[in-house]
């Protein structure tokens, strides 16, 4: 990447909704040069895709909790694979430490996260968790910022 994808992915990450032109305008460039800037950050998956950024406390998810998890090693893709497709889990990470992988999910009260974590002790391979509830968010930026 050079100057001119950073600045380009700069404004894209001020405003992803940004129109080919308005960029160009606002870089002083053609809108050919930011078009072809902007398909090779895509087909090189530097830009992977462009998503809004929702508040999920106003859609009811007003609890987010860090699972850390402790994973037979036979178990370890599949548990993570498993739990990667609820609709409550945001991150999955494969860790190093105590934990074998730490999950990251937003939920719409104790009760939901109290089943969460009841089903997921039922999954063949995980040996037993810790749970963390975020109480206060500081800073939880989405944006790779340059």
């Amino acid at each position: 990447m050079d100057d001119l994808d950073r600045k380009i992915v700069n404004i894209l990450n001020r405003d992803a909704r940004k129109s080919l032109r308005e960029i160009s305008e606002e870089m002083d460039v053609s809108v050919t040069t930011v078009a072809n800037r902007v398909a090779k950050l895509e087909r090189e998956g530097i830009i992977q895709q462009y998503i809004p950024v929702i508040d999920s406390e106003k859609l009811g998810y007003d609890l987010t909790a860090l699972i850390g998890l402790k994973i037979a090693h036979n178990a370890l893709i599949e548990v993570q694979s498993a739990l990667a497709n609820d609709k409550r889990v945001f991150g999955v990470y494969d860790v190093t430490g105590e934990w074998d992988s730490i999950i990251i999910a937003r939920f719409k009260g104790r009760k939901d996260l109290d089943n969460f974590i009841k089903h997921t002790l039922d999954i063949d391979g995980i040996e037993r968790t810790y749970t963390q509830i975020v109480l206060n968010v500081l800073k939880d930026e989405k944006r790779v910022l340059l």
